[in-house]
């Protein structure tokens, strides 16, 4: 599936959480969706817990 199709599911699914539940349902199916996507490339291997904590220039230590 591409990243086309991935981006318009998603962006419907929006659509619908706002038209049919207000911004609330929106902020929620937006912040979820995130999640679900920081989970996905973690678990891809696209990225490492490590990435997160460590800092951006290595050689300030």
């Amino acid at each position: 599936m591409s990243m086309a199709v991935v981006g318009m599911i998603a962006g419907m699914a929006l659509a619908f959480a706002g038209y049919f539940g207000g911004f609330g349902a929106f902020v929620l199916v937006a912040a979820l969706g995130a999640v679900g996507f920081a989970l996905g490339r973690f678990l891809e291997g696209d990225w490492e817990l490590g990435d997160f904590f460590r800092p951006r220039d290595e050689r300030r230590r």
